[in-house]
């Protein structure tokens, strides 16, 4: 089994896959969407090998963490490897503790492949195995953060396109953090000063 590549992104492809070139063999891993790895720089991968009768395929994830989660989703009943991949896609590791811990459904709505019913399995197949740990993997202990209070107007179409671009939301969020949000200033210009805040 593969359990880590370092090497160069040779290609990212529009389909949610990445070659990274090692040693000069080319090795094909799905990742979450927003990875944001770009052609030609040098990345290590943390891979889980996802064997099936009649398919090999590599999934790589920046930290450990995220691969840990993954596999612990694959765990819950009825969510497989692309299900997996998009929740991870949305949130990373320590984003789902977090959402488990705070109970926030919210968090995995919209997700594709991922319905009430899924989400309920999630909270409770995965309560015990996520909460307690973050970034590290380490225990720590819990951590009680006031909800994100709800975004609407400029705000809410900002995020919008960061997502769509491959932010994830929280990432997003984050960035309006100090910025005139006020409903006179074009969205054009919100959304200008979060890209310069993330760069």
């Amino acid at each position: 089994m593969i359990g880590r590549l370092s090497g160069v992104i040779a290609d990212v492809g529009l389909d949610g896959t990445v070659i990274v070139d090692v040693g000069g063999v080319g090795y094909e891993l799905h990742v979450p969407v927003g990875a944001r790895l770009v052609e030609g720089e040098e990345t290590t991968l943390h891979v889980h090998t996802h064997a099936r009768e009649d398919a090999l395929t590599l999934y790589g994830f920046a930290t450990d963490d995220d691969r840990r989660a993954f596999r612990a989703l694959l765990g819950v009943s009825n969510i497989g490897p692309k299900s997996a991949l998009a929740i991870l896609g949305a949130l990373d590791a320590h984003e789902l503790a977090d959402a488990i811990a705070r109970e926030d459904r919210a968090a995995l709505k919209g997700i594709p492949g991922v319905g009430k019913k899924t989400i309920e399995r999630i909270f409770l197949d995965l309560r015990d195995k996520l909460i307690a740990y973050g970034r590290a993997g380490k225990p720590r202990p819990n951590v009680h953060r006031p909800r994100t209070p709800e975004l609407s107007g400029p705000a809410e179409t900002v995020i919008a396109a960061l997502v769509s671009m491959g932010y994830r939301r929280a990432e997003a969020e984050r960035a309006l953090d100090g910025l005139d949000l006020s409903a006179e200033r074009p969205v054009a210009e919100i959304l200008r000063d979060a890209l310069g805040a993330l760069r």
